[in-house]
């Protein structure tokens, strides 16, 4: 066992399973929130590196042995997170976990075979939530191939709402607009709610003047994105058809999706033996058996010409540099998925076309579930997304019981700055929030801000 805890508790106490890639993320933003954290991994390095990294109990030895976790301290414990590399492992150390604690546990289940059983899996071991990065990554993927003029594509309210990211190209109506009368010109059911610009983020109000090359986050229901993105000369037609590099899990999780939309699919993958299997689970799929990263065979399968292009490779370098090829020889829709984090800024420089991280997805998710864990008498985190590198956060939060900030308009809440609500879903409806709407029981809330560790609705309140 290495490293004594500070004597302060505010938060949880919570045990982490698996220090790699999305273990140390949730180290490091459970940390952050104030938690209590006994981290284990049968690999004392990278134990040694997390309790001098971060102020965190670490226990060398396999997460699901009863003895382990009775020595991290199971019995007082509020939350297992089961992230290691083997889901049979994850499942495990969650079972045993519940038979010995009272806590609650969240297990990472990746295979394609369990991911048609999260239900029932979830259900009969009694679960808080199971997480499958490769398949929420290629849901993200997704999302965006339905409306390639967007950077990012987040939903909120069940789908209902989005919250669609995207730059201000050059000539564009927007440059030089100012935001109150973006309403009077096109946009009427439509929130602007964040704006990057020189690598700061604003939470605008009416008079912030949009400018050339800003990055817009704005939220809207489903069918008023598509309709504002129109109006302000973007294209939003869904891509017909992806070019694939790489037949891993989160390849065939996007494959599957999008085969379903009609969008055709092509998939090159270098192992023999997964293009065999690939082409049985995904029989309208073209499976290429080749070199991804082979300038030839890409033009020889017609990377000039196909409207989108994923790199999912293992290794990020590769899938950066087959993002900038494709940037280079075609006009295709390019999203680059990265796992690990190294070099941020050499890579937000770099023109890389929407980016998406799996394990931020999966640490987000947890995070959402701990914080409305935390307390949160009134209200409940529905949804969380961290904007702009954790600048800034979005939340949607579910309104239960009457409070403050219920019955009374918006236009008298006594808001902290730097924040917006941005909408308010209804049964289903959702509205974006004029001075004179107000928050009541029942709603579903959306707000943006700049501040970070909100739990309850109460605390957008001064």
């Amino acid at each position: 066992m290495f490293k004594s805890k500070s004597p302060i508790k505010q938060g949880l106490n919570i045990i982490i399973v698996g220090c790699g890639k999305v273990g140390a993320t949730l180290i490091e933003q459970l940390c952050k929130e104030g938690h209590d954290i006994t981290i284990i991994d049968k690999n004392a390095s990278k134990i040694q590196a997390m309790t001098n990294l971060f102020d965190v109990m670490g226990i060398v030895g396999n997460g699901a042995s009863y003895s382990v976790q009775m020595e991290a301290g199971i019995e007082n414990t509020d939350l297992i997170i089961a992230v290691t590399d083997s889901d049979e492992l994850n499942l495990l150390c969650c079972t045993v976990a519940k038979r010995v604690g009272n806590c609650a546990a969240i297990a990472r289940v990746r295979t394609p075979d369990y991911s048609k059983e999260v239900g029932y899996l979830r259900e009969k071991l009694g679960l808080a939530m199971i997480i499958n990065p490769e398949l929420e990554a290629a849901k993200e993927a997704a999302r965006i191939l339905y409306l390639p003029t967007a950077l990012e594509v987040n939903s909120f309210a069940h789908g209902q709402a989005e919250m669609i990211k995207f730059k201000v190209p050059e000539g564009n109506m927007l440059d030089g607009m100012v935001i109150s009368n973006l309403g009077r010109s096109v946009a009427h059911s439509i929130l602007i709610c964040a704006i990057e610009r020189d690598g700061e983020v604003h939470i605008p109000s009416g008079d912030f003047q949009i400018a050339k090359g800003d990055v817009i986050s704005f939220v809207a229901s489903r069918k008023m994105a598509k309709a504002f993105l129109e109006d302000i000369g973007f294209k939003t037609n869904q891509v017909k058809n992806t070019m694939i590099i790489g037949g891993g899990k989160a390849a065939y999780y996007l494959a599957n999706q999008l085969l379903h939309t009609g969008i055709s699919v092509k998939i090159i993958e270098s192992d023999r033996a997964r293009c065999e299997e690939l082409s049985v689970l995904l029989p309208k799929a073209i499976i290429i058996n080749g070199d991804g990263t082979d300038e030839e065979l890409l033009k020889e399968e017609g990377i000039e010409y196909v409207e989108s292009f994923v790199p999912l490779t293992g290794i990020d370098e590769e899938n950066i540099m087959l993002t900038l090829h494709a940037r280079q020889v075609s006009n295709a829709k390019v999203i680059t998925k990265i796992n690990r984090i190294t070099f941020k800024d050499v890579i937000s420089q770099l023109d890389l076309g929407s980016l998406i991280y799996p394990r931020y997805i999966t640490s987000e998710a947890i995070i959402a579930y701990v914080r409305a864990k935390k307390d949160s008498m009134d209200s409940n985190i529905e949804t969380l997304y961290h904007m702009f590198d954790y600048r800034a956060e979005a939340i949607e939060f579910r309104v239960d019981k009457e409070s403050e900030v219920t019955n009374i308009s918006l236009a008298e809440l006594s808001l902290k700055k730097n924040l917006l609500i941005s909408f308010i879903n209804r049964n289903g409806s959702i509205i974006i929030p004029s001075g004179q709407d107000c928050i009541k029981v029942g709603d579903t809330v959306m707000i943006v801000t700049t501040h970070t560790g909100f739990n309850d609705i109460q605390d957008i309140l001064r």
